[in-house]
């Protein structure tokens, strides 16, 4: 397939900015069996059904962007893509001259960074300090806010480009279906019967890549770390047991559920994964996704093709411009039902 096939003409005015004022007051299409409808995300508490299991992703957006210099004085920026152990770690570094192995970097005006090597488009970096590096950036790094976002995060974002439920550290993007839900939606889901479980995927930088490549098997896939509970794959398996339903909050969840279940049935524990969800991939786990609206040419367009029926989403996210819904991770949400 050809990666212009998963594109689409979006109005730049739609690009959601900031979040609602609140917390699930966003809208949600909701697709199914060849149908659109315009919902609220407050009508998600209508649409699941009791013993449903609604899979989460916990995982927790850390400060990863550091500003410094070199040693030769140059201005830089560090990115974080992933955390090795307490004081090493992987990392974008943007500068007019790339730094040389073995060579030093100041960030934050306290910070001091020895450059290990390279790892592909990464660096890898050893903190040199005591502290954890986790703690380090939390202390010294910014929220990192995606690419088309144009402002400088402030408190607002700190609050709100995190999910209620965020608690094992290691994303540089939030898992953004998640950000929709309060506590009181959680606990409604809850008393209605549904079962909310959780998965840990922490979301890497390459997810805002598009797919550059002429043809989409072509294209490299960036990998992340996954973790599912065991919990969670007895919940899945009670459920199926039961006839219900399981639905994915995000692509996060749903490429985490994927990734365990490759050879066969779905496995608990920890791994890492570069799967590539494209059209004509057979799903394993999950029956409904809940997730925001996507980048043009991106991998996550084509897992949402894949999920829902290539004709049929693309015809919804033409629905969603003509009714000016708000795209990507401040936007609103969709509900697809997996097409057959």
């Amino acid at each position: 397939m050809r990666t212009d096939e998963f594109d689409f003409v979006l109005p730049e005015w739609l690009i959601a900015q900031h979040p609602p004022e609140l917390r699930g007051a966003s809208r949600l299409l909701y697709a199914h069996d060849g149908v659109l409808g315009d919902c609220r995300f407050a009508d998600l508490l209508r649409l699941v059904r009791p013993d449903d299991v609604l899979v989460l992703n916990d995982t927790r957006v850390i400060k990863a962007r550091v500003f410094g210099s070199k040693e030769s004085g140059g201005k830089i920026e560090v990115l974080v893509e992933r955390v090795l152990d307490a004081h090493e770690v992987l990392a974008q570094v943007r500068a007019s001259h790339a730094p040389q192995v073995g060579s030093r970097l100041l960030l934050a005006g306290t910070l001091h960074v020895e450059v290990l090597g390279r790892e592909g488009e990464f660096f890898h970096l050893r903190f040199i300090a005591e502290e954890d590096v986790l703690d380090l950036l939390e202390r010294h790094g910014q929220l990192p806010l995606p690419p088309y976002i144009t402002h400088a995060a402030d408190e607002e974002d700190e609050q709100r480009y995190q999910t209620v439920f965020a608690n094992v550290a290691g994303a540089v993007a939030a898992p953004t279906a998640g950000l929709h839900f309060d506590d009181a939606m959680l606990q409604a889901l809850r008393d209605k019967g549904a079962r909310i479980v959780y998965v840990t995927l922490h979301v890497g930088a390459g997810t805002f890549q598009p797919v550059r490549a002429e043809h989409i098997h072509e294209h490299t896939m960036h990998s992340e770390r996954y973790e599912i509970p065991q919990v969670t794959v007895d919940a899945i398996a009670q459920a199926r047991n039961a006839g219900a339903r399981v639905i994915a909050a995000g692509t996060t969840s749903l490429r985490a559920l994927e990734s365990a279940a490759m050879s066969g049935g779905l496995v608990a524990g920890k791994n890492e994964t570069n799967i590539f969800i494209i059209p004509g991939y057979r799903f394993k786990v999950v029956d409904v996704l809940l997730t925001n609206f996507h980048l043009p040419r991106s991998t996550l367009l084509m897992l949402v093709c894949a999920f829902g029926g290539m004709n049929e989403m693309l015809a919804a996210y033409r629905h969603a411009v003509e009714h000016e819904y708000r795209f990507f991770s401040y936007g609103d949400a969709m509900l697809i039902e997996r097409k057959s």
